[in-house]
């Protein structure tokens, strides 16, 4: 399982965003407040983000615990942006380690990272992946469900699938192969997408700063709201919706 979150909004440092709240991801990593799955979120950790004027984000990601970064504070207190996605990883046991295998995964103008797990990896799947063309198989990053799953969700937004759409549909296809947990979270700098699928998740929308989504709540500030489990949720400067999936 992992910790992540996604941002929408006025420009603001990414430590704010990560390193700053009481109960953020920083704190997360080793003290998650409502974490099901696991107690520790050490694996590796990444961030994702949009620099103005440019529509494909920037990433950084280690193999290691976010709090032995050094380099981190600086990063994060210099870089302002209006749009993120961080992650905290713990792996699934049969996957891969390393920095490829840390969210967020990217592609083109697009920022993805999975909070969950697919029980039965990789011998139950072996028909999902052979759904996918083989150059995309070949283009996985790391030997992990979450690769696989972000392939799935690429191969439907390459195909015209709006961001929302491609995270649902890719829910449904792989929920029949078992009952795994898919905390799906996109976004292209403009949106958020997210998935709530057998794990927590909140956001808080603060009218004329931004929107946050996140797997738990960063402080005990009023605002913060649950999705319910199995939902969909949708996010612009505009606001936040909720849709149940089928």
């Amino acid at each position: 399982m992992c910790r992540h979150l996604a941002y929408l909004g006025e420009p603001v440092a990414i430590r704010r965003l990560i390193l700053d709240p009481p109960h953020g991801l920083y704190r997360q990593s080793w003290a998650p407040r409502l974490q099901q799955y696991g107690t520790v979120n050490a694996d590796g950790f990444g961030v994702g983000w949009y620099a103005d004027g440019d529509e494909l984000p920037a990433r950084y990601r280690r193999e290691g615990p976010i709090w032995a970064d050094a380099n981190l504070a600086d990063l994060a207190r210099t870089v302002r942006t209006r749009a993120l996605v961080a992650a905290v990883r713990s792996a699934t046991e049969g996957c891969a380690a390393g920095e490829t295998a840390a969210a967020p995964f990217a592609a083109g103008r697009w920022l993805f990272s999975h909070n969950g797990a697919l029980p039965g990896w990789p011998e139950r799947y072996g028909p999902l992946a052979a759904e996918l063309p083989a150059t995309e198989l070949l283009e996985l990053t790391a030997r992990t469900d979450s690769a696989l799953v972000w392939a799935l969700v690429l191969h439907r937004l390459r195909a015209g699938a709006a961001l929302g759409e491609a995270l649902a549909e890719t829910v449904r296809a792989v929920a029949k192969y078992g009952d795994a947990r898919l905390n799906l979270l996109a976004t292209d700098g403009t949106s958020i997408a997210a998935t709530a699928w057998g794990d927590t998740l909140f956001h808080r929308v603060r009218p004329g700063s931004g929107v946050l989504v996140a797997s738990e709540p960063g402080d005990d500030s009023p605002g913060w709201s649950e999705v319910p489990d199995r939902s969909l949720l949708l996010a612009t400067a505009a606001g936040v919706t909720v849709h149940p999936i089928d």
